[in-house]
């Protein structure tokens, strides 16, 4: 039997606007469905403002922790766009214009017929020693440095780098699911399930209340890398669900004979 691959990955996305809910943020589930397809486990988010000290400590602690970290937001062109700066403290290499960058956003700008000014030119800095992400949108690129990725935090930037970081990445064992309905709320489940999760530590089970009309439900989610053992956890489920069905039509049956 093959032994899984798990790579694992954060994300730290960087902006006061989202801290102060200006900015709704769409880069995160975007990045999450993508790894998740392809076998890299998200482990953690992380949201920061733009402070340099709090970018640098949250970027080390997670380019530590995993395989990769994803970040958005920061590479533009205004004042507080600090994030190549700090990532560049965080490494401990200069920040630099980069050679090729400037030569491509400086052609991209004569063929616009704009000037490319000191501000624009920010886009082009990065880490001595980063490679770039190619920004098929609006030319300036995100780059990368160690397991790090810096990406644009506009969405449709994020999702291009996104598109062109991909191929590069080691990929793991894709994580598999079985989604089952329950029409039972969580109250009446939690102590079989449970029994059900200890007995198939080789999955994960989650369960996900709704509330329609009048009535309670669950939605049960079993995911694993093996799908022999999502199908005999979910076998299980399912057994808990049928059982619960029997012992309340058992108790009705009674009732209406009371």
């Amino acid at each position: 039997m093959s032994q899984d691959i798990v790579v694992t990955a954060a994300m730290l996305a960087i902006g006061d606007e989202l801290l102060s809910g200006r900015t709704k943020d769409k880069n995160i589930g975007h990045l999450a469905d993508l790894l998740t397809l392809s076998g890299i486990d998200l482990k953690e988010v992380r949201i920061v403002a733009d402070d340099e000290d709090a970018i640098v400590e949250a970027l080390n602690a997670l380019r530590g922790k995993y395989d990769y970290v994803f970040t958005s937001g920061g590479i533009g062109p205004t004042h507080d766009d600090i994030t190549a700066d700090a990532i560049s403290k965080a490494f401990g290499v200069p920040c630099e214009y980069d050679e090729t960058a400037m030569t491509l956003l400086a052609e991209m700008y004569r063929r616009r017929e704009m000037e490319f000014t000191e501000a624009r030119q920010r886009m082009a800095r990065m880490p001595r020693g980063a490679v770039h992400i190619a920004n098929p949108v609006s030319t300036a690129p995100g780059f990368i440095i160690g397991n790090v990725h810096v990406m644009a935090g506009v969405p449709q930037v994020f999702q291009a780098m996104v598109d062109n970081v991909l191929p590069m990445l080691r990929t793991g064992t894709p994580v598999l699911s079985l989604a089952i309905a329950c029409p039972y709320g969580e109250g009446e489940i939690g102590t079989p399930l449970t029994a059900i999760q200890k007995a198939h530590p080789e999955t994960s089970i989650g369960s996900y209340p709704r509330y329609i009309g009048q009535k309670f439900s669950t939605e049960i989610v079993v995911r694993g890398r093996s799908q022999a053992a999502i199908d005999a956890a979910g076998a299980e489920v399912q057994a808990m669900i049928d059982t619960i069905r029997q012992r309340k039509d058992i108790a009705e049956n009674h009732s209406a004979e009371a």
